[in-house]
């Protein structure tokens, strides 16, 4: 039981080294997830804005 045991260490060590960032990519400043989604809904309903621009003035009318 110990043998395999170790065997089983071995592997989660192998594992963590190779789900490392690359070295190219470990530079770079990643934004948040959270920065992300709100400046992808900003982005949504900015567009939608401008594109129903027509539809929301008659409604206004």
């Amino acid at each position: 039981m110990c043998p395999l045991f170790s065997k089983m260490e071995n592997s989660d060590n192998n594992n963590q080294q190779e789900n490392k960032t690359p070295s190219k990519m470990a530079r770079l400043a990643w934004p948040k997830a959270k920065y992300g989604v709100i400046i992808a809904v900003i982005i949504i309903v900015v567009v939608n804005l401008l594109y129903y621009k027509d539809a929301l003035l008659n409604l206004l009318k």
